[in-house]
Formats: structure tokens, sequence, C-alpha cells
């Protein structure tokens, strides 16, 4: 894998920008455009980045263009796009020789970048939440498991939560509020809305037979964490977070379906609707675990990860002996 990097660069920091790309050995492809920038003015200069050198070539941009929203030399931010395949490119020793094909450290400026973008909360990030929570709440009715997996795959939520470990991460006390207000705010809109689902339910007389008779093995899972509960927790957030970094979607999916969230919130909806204390206090405490532990975990692999690569890049750098 590679990255394409675009930056507009002032005419007083092109020659920098180029120099330094040009002196990177993963670095391939390099163009400059002449004035052809506008928003900001400048010079386009484009180029392919090889996986191995993406951090370190982003990091020294970094301390060229500055960290203001146009660098602070009024350099452009710069745009990163993957590059899925490179037709010619000959794979090198490591992954001729080796089982483990590659030893690159993850892209942490594309990382951050994938989070903070999914960590925005618009009226459909709400509205998604809470339709999840329905369709989690007729699965409960049910004991349809396919409805529960569909209400953990729709519900938009890990984005909050991830986004909220990268701020404790990073010290961001802004982005943990606004994370977290988020969570409160959608989980609340689910619960509200199931609840009042589930009266209409139990008002028009269309309980289904099995959970008007207490055959209720859905929502009994969901109601009663457990120690398996907190184990399940800790392994999603770790693939989560590795899923992230290492930009596989279809892992991601898999944390989607595989912790208590949505389903936690609409037993608790429901569980009000049908005066049962009991399985609503549970569903509380499942929410409240899944969420803590996701966050908790987040923030945790994130740090160890990087101090894990700083390490094995420490030997590296360091002049031969």
């Amino acid at each position: 894998m590679a990255f394409h990097l675009s930056i507009v660069a002032p005419a007083d920091l092109t020659e920098r920008v180029v120099a330094l790309l040009a002196a990177e050995p993963g670095v391939s492809n390099l163009v400059v455009l002449p004035g052809a920038g506008r928003r900001p003015e400048g010079d386009a200069v484009q180029c392919d980045v090889a996986s191995s050198a993406a951090n370190s070539v982003l990091t020294r941009l970094r301390a060229v263009r500055g960290d203001g929203p146009y660098g602070d030399h009024g350099a452009g931010p710069v745009s990163v796009q993957v590059v899925d395949a490179v037709i010619g490119e000959r794979p090198g020793p490591a992954a001729t020789f080796r089982v483990v094909d590659r030893d690159i450290a993850p892209v942490w400026d594309v990382v951050e970048a994938r989070i903070r973008a999914g960590a925005v909360y618009p009226p459909s990030f709400y509205v998604l939440l809470a339709l999840a929570g329905l369709i989690g709440s007729v699965g409960i009715l049910t004991n349809s498991d396919i409805l529960i997996v569909g209400a953990m795959v729709v519900g938009p939520e890990y984005n909050a939560i991830i986004g909220v470990a990268l701020g404790l991460d990073r010290g961001e006390g802004l982005a943990v509020a606004r994370g977290v207000s988020a969570l409160v705010a959608g989980f609340l809109a689910a619960i509200i809305l199931t609840l009042l689902f589930g009266a209409v339910i139990r008002w028009s007389g269309e309980t289904p037979m099995a959970f008007s008779r207490g055959v209720r093995p859905v929502a009994d899972l969901i109601s009663s964490p457990d120690l398996f509960s907190v184990v399940v927790a800790v392994l999603a957030g770790i693939v989560g977070v590795v899923s992230l970094t290492e930009a596989r979607a279809s892992a991601l999916i898999g944390v989607f379906i595989s912790v208590t969230t949505i389903p936690a919130a609409a037993s608790i909806g429901l569980s009000i609707a049908y005066t049962d204390a009991g399985r609503a206090l549970g569903s509380v405490y499942q929410l409240l675990l899944n969420v803590v532990v996701l966050i908790v975990v987040g923030a945790v692999i994130m740090r160890l990860q990087r101090l894990i690569w700083q390490a094995r890049r420490r030997p590296r750098s360091a002049p031969p002996s």
C-alpha cells in the first residue's frame, strides 16, 4: 500500500518541501506545478509515498508547514489518498523471504484524521442511533438474533466511542466532551424511542406471545452482564483500534456486531415500558460496561501501539557501532 500526497506550498516554501520529498527514498512520482494553487495561493506539489516512509514524510512536512489551518507559513493542508495498487512495483525482500510480509508502523496522521472524520455528530448520527435502537427492540420482542445483529451494524456509536478514546490519548478535552455528549444524547434518544414503541405495542395488545409468557432469551442475555461481557468488550476494543490503524474494514464491522451497546439501550426502553425494573437495571449496567471498556481499552491500545513502534524504530535510527 502507498499514499498519494497533495499540498499547496507558498513559493518561498516550495523549494524546502520539494527538497524534503526528493531526499526520501520512499517518495516517487514527485510533481511540482508552479503557481497552480488558488486556495491558498501557491505551488501544487504531489507525490506518492511508500507506507514505510509515510510517518517520516508527514512528520517532516508538518515541521515545515506548521500546524495552523493553512500552516503557519500559509501552506495548504496535506491531502492524503490511499493508493490501493501500484502497477510495476516489485516486492521487497521482506515480502519474498518472510512469513510476515511487512514491518511497517501505522501512519498515525492518517489514522487520527480518519478517526476525527468519523467523530462528527450531525442529525443523522442521532437518527441512526435511535432507529438502530428501534430495530433492536423488535429483535428483543421477537427473540430474533438476526435483528439484534442488524441493529448493531446500523448503530454509529463506535465512531463517537473511538473519538473519545483518541481525545483521552491525546489529552483533547473538547473532543472527549463532544463525544461523551453525543453518546449520552444519542443513547437517550434510542431509549426514549424504544420506550414509546414498547408502550404502544403493550397498549395495543400486540406483544408476541412468547415475550408475554416470559420466554425472553435475547432479553435475558442482554440484561445479564457478566465476566464474559467484560472479556468480549476488551477484545472488541483491541480489535477496533487495530482495525483502524491497519485500515481493515471487515474487522471493524466485527466490532460493531460483537458489543452490546445498541441492544442494551433498546432493552432499557422496553424494560421500562413493560415495568421490568430488574432487566432495565441490568441493561443499564450492560450499556455502561461496554461503552466505558471500549473507550478505556481504545485509549490504552492506541498509546501502547505508539510506544511499541517508537521502541522498534530506535535501534534502526541509531548509528552503527
